[in-house]
Order: C-alpha cells, then sequence, then structure tokens
C-alpha cells in the first residue's frame, strides 16, 4: 500500500502511514510471542484466561530488546489477563479439606457435607505483596471529577469541608467519586476517619482508641444533607469497636434528625456488624430508616484472609437477619467484592445464604488494590461475568442485583433505583390499604 501511495503525498504523510502499519503489524505479531495457557473450568472456577508467555529458547539481550521495541506501550503496559493468580490456601485447611473437615472461622470446624464435591484445581487466596495482574483491562473508565469552580462536584466537595463532614469517598479512595459527586451527592461516613479494624482491603485509616464522637455530627450531617436537596442519602462508617454500642446510637440519632427535617427522604445507612451485638442492630433498625446495609465482603472460605478478625461470615448473616426480623419491612443490603480468589460456586452459594435470610439487595464489583500494603488483585473478572452473576441473583429472588466492575455498596445508579423501587412498592402497599 505504501508502494502504491501516489508520490504527491508529503514524507510526513506517508512516515504517519508507516507508524500505523508498524503498530498494526506488532499487534497482530503479539499471539506469535505469548501463548494462551488454558484452564481447566468447571461449575466449580471461573474462566480466567490467563495469558502468560511461552516457555521458549534463550534469546539474545538485543534480540530481546529489539522485539520489545517493536511491541506497543499498551501491549508492554498490560491489559490485566496476565499475572495475579493469588497464592495457594494455608497447608492446614488444604489437609483439613483432605479428610472430609472444612476449617470454618476461629476454631469452629464442620464436616464436609456428602454433596460437597472436591475441586480438581487448587484454591487461592488473595495475599499482601503478591504479584499483582500486568496493568489493567480497558473496561475501568469513569467519569473524571469536574475541574468547573461552578460544578456539583466541587460544591459537594465545598459543604462537605466547611461542615467538617468526611466521606467513605474519599477515605476509601472510591474510583466513582467523580460520578457521584457530579450528580450531587455523596456518602457521608460518620463516627470519625479513624477505624478500630484493619481489614486488608480497606485504605482507612486504622487505630484502637480513635478520637471520640462528635455529639454535633448528626446536626451537621442533617443540614448538609437537607442544603443538597437530594431524595436519598447513604449514611456509612467506620468500625467503632471502642464504643459500648459500636455507634448504634450515634447513627439512630443521626437518621431521626434526617427524618425530622425531611420526612420523604429516603436513607440507607451503611453500617458495622456492631460484633454481634443484637440490641445495638435493633437500635438502628428501628430509627426510622428504610435501607439496613452491611457487607459481607466475600465469600465464607476467604473470610480470614481479606477482613479483620473480629468480622465473620456468620455474624454478619446474623445481623442483616436481626435487622429484617426486628423491623420486617427493612430493605436490608449486602455487598460482595471480587477478584479475591473466590470461585463461582462460592458466590452463588453466598448469594443463596443470602436469600435464605430474606436480603432483598446485593451488589458485586470488583475489587482494586488501594496501595501496596493492602492485597493483590488476584484477577480481574470480566464484565461477562458479573453479568452472569446479575442473572443468577436475580433468579434467586433479590429484588435488584447491582454487578459490574466499578459498582461498590454506595453506587449511584443502584441508589437511584433502589428510590423508585421503594417509592413504587410503599405506593402499592397504600393502595392496598
Amino acid at each position: 500500500q505504501i508502494a502504491s501511495t501516489p508520490w504527491a503525498m508529503a514524507n510526513h504523510q506517508r512516515a504517519a502511514l508507516r507508524m500505523k502499519l508498524s503498530l498494526v503489524c506488532s499487534l497482530l505479531l503479539v499471539p506469535l510471542t505469548e501463548g494462551w495457557t488454558s484452564v481447566v473450568v468447571g461449575t466449580k472456577h471461573r474462566r480466567r484466561g490467563v495469558f502468560q508467555s511461552l516457555v521458549s529458547t534463550p534469546s539474545t539481550s538485543s534480540d530481546s530488546t529489539a522485539a520489545k521495541e517493536n511491541v506497543p506501550y499498551v501491549v508492554q503496559r498490560g491489559d490485566g489477563s496476565q499475572g495475579g493468580g493469588g497464592v495457594p490456601m494455608p497447608a492446614k485447611r488444604r489437609e483439613a479439606k483432605k479428610e472430609g473437615v472444612i476449617v470454618g472461622e476461629g476454631n469452629d470446624v464442620r464436616k464436609k457435607h456428602d454433596n460437597e464435591e472436591e475441586s480438581d484445581d487448587e484454591l487461592v487466596r488473595p495475599k499482601v505483596g503478591a504479584e499483582m495482574p500486568l496493568g489493567r483491562p480497558d473496561w475501568f473508565k469513569v467519569p473524571a471529577p469536574s475541574q468547573l469552580s461552578d460544578s456539583r462536584y466541587n460544591t459537594v466537595k465545598e459543604s462537605l469541608s466547611e461542615l467538617k463532614l468526611n466521606t467513605v469517598c474519599e477515605e476509601a479512595q472510591c474510583p466513582n467519586i467523580g460520578e457521584c459527586w457530579n450528580g450531587g451527592t455523596g456518602t457521608i461516613m460518620l463516627l470519625g476517619d479513624t477505624c478500630t479494624r484493619g481489614c486488608m482491603f480497606c485504605a482507612v485509616n486504622t487505630d484502637s482508641k480513635p478520637p471520640p464522637p462528635d455529639p454535633f455530627e448528626p446536626f451537621q450531617t442533617a443540614q448538609a444533607v437537607v442544603e443538597w436537596g437530594v431524595d436519598y442519602i447513604v449514611l456509612t462508617s467506620v468500625d467503632r469497636d471502642d464504643l459500648a454500642d459500636g455507634g448504634a446510637q450515634h447513627f439512630a440519632h443521626t437518621v431521626e434528625l434526617l427524618k425530622h427535617q425531611k420526612p420523604e427522604l429516603l436513607v440507607e445507612c451503611l453500617v458495622s456488624d456492631f460484633q454481634g451485638m443484637e440490641e445495638s442492630v435493633a437500635i438502628l433498625a428501628k430509627s426510622g430508616l428504610d435501607v439496613y446495609a452491611h457487607n459481607m465482603e466475600t465469600v465464607e472460605r476467604l473470610q480470614p484472609f481479606v477482613r479483620d478478625a473480629r468480622a465473620n461470615y456468620q455474624q454478619s448473616l446474623n445481623t442483616l437477619q436481626h435487622a429484617k426480623k426486628v423491623v420486617p419491612s427493612l430493605y436490608t443490603k449486602t455487598s460482595l467484592m471480587l477478584g479475591l480468589g473466590e470461585t463461582d460456586d462460592e458466590v452463588i452459594q453466598t448469594m443463596k445464604d443470602l436469600r435464605s435470610i430474606n436480603v432483598d439487595v446485593l451488589t458485586l464489583g470488583q475489587y482494586l488494590r488501594p496501595t501496596e500494603n493492602h492485597l493483590s488483585v488476584v484477577e480481574y473478572v470480566t464484565p461477562e461475568t458479573f453479568d452472569y452473576f446479575r442473572k443468577a441473583g436475580e433468579e434467586l429472588g433479590f429484588k435488584y442485583v447491582a454487578s459490574g466492575p466499578m459498582v461498590r455498596s454506595s453506587y449511584k445508579a443502584g441508589e437511584f433505583y433502589l428510590q423508585h423501587m421503594i417509592q413504587k412498592e410503599r405506593s402499592e402497599q397504600e393502595d392496598l390499604q
């Protein structure tokens, strides 16, 4: 094509065409120098499609350098399909599995059910400092925060700063901060910005003795939310194991003030497990909130490797179950992070456990490592897999399932859907009465 190009074409145009063709050719040649390692996949394991280099004969450094120069930067950087993979489960758990015993959290053990199949592949877990996938897939794209001085993003930011309020959007380095704040809403974090627990996936500050809660915070929060003019707000908090009730009364007071100033406002509280204290769960459940949310975070097997030792799978299930028991009309909600080494069957089993206690809403999103001091990503789960879990959740009876790489437990699009779902269902109930 270059040879047949009219000579009238300028030299710089011919050079640009050569560069484009070189890039295309180098992309086409990549599969010849790189190989796909197939992964045996059953119903228990996700198809990872790990992109790895083939074992080849040694080459000279000059050849390697020349080959690298011919590979486009985007390929050198990686697309998230190479690397990662996690680390094997500890030997203690593997031996217990062989003997037909499944090691639970703490010192609990339970016998393997007869219908539980053994996995042919070695199960993996995440670990701090383990190999990360090379690069990130191209589906990780979110709106950037607006830089305009009069944007809603800056309005929300200034309002939070003036009232000295914390948000999980900033503290947990949420990638959706631009989308949510540009939309005029954020997730307010009560009880300060320092957590008493040290989960290995979370970027929030930790300390065994954080400062005492600000008694004026509930009033400031209610003022800020009313000024924003939103119809749905999410309140969350750090874990406060240093407080007698885990901060439940502080939450309840905030909800009561919000409902007093704006009765039609829908309030979601994303809270801790209150160390399993049912009285604290009941205090918040009876405060007038609309959605009681508590995150399971991950599947049962991975709980000890992902969450603080004071949290566990059954305690989280009990928290959600008791909230619904105290106030049956409450909507209960939870969230799972994927990409930590879980299997498809484990995710589905977690869904079934949640539906057995009537949890209404489930969100699933990709785990992203906040810093090098946190758990490494085991794999980047594809949008198609997230869609598969969405459909599975809907078939199991969840009223709403938000599932996607960038979905988070407090997610603007999900809040919008929940708002309309709750309003519609309550309107229908009023018509029946």
